[in-house]
């Protein structure tokens, strides 16, 4: 399964992290190009991205995983 992204605030913008990784993989000044590379990675590894507020809770959601459409059952 493949771990997934978080955009996150930082003090001087936006962090795309991947999730257990120590570091953010890019640090941008705003919530929206933070949004737009994180999610070209989420799709690129079938992710989840996970979007942040300002004071760190969990926002929004979006899967960009290989779910089957239409679900069987």
């Amino acid at each position: 399964m493949s771990k997934n992204i978080h955009i996150t605030p930082r003090e001087k913008g936006w962090a795309v992290k991947i999730e257990g990784n120590q570091k953010a993989s890019k640090v941008l000044p705003t919530q929206q190009e933070a949004i737009e590379a994180g999610r070209q990675k989420a799709k690129d590894n079938h992710s989840e991205l996970l979007i942040h507020s300002k004071d760190g809770k969990i926002n929004r959601r979006d899967s960009f995983g290989n779910d089957n459409f239409p679900p069987r059952g």
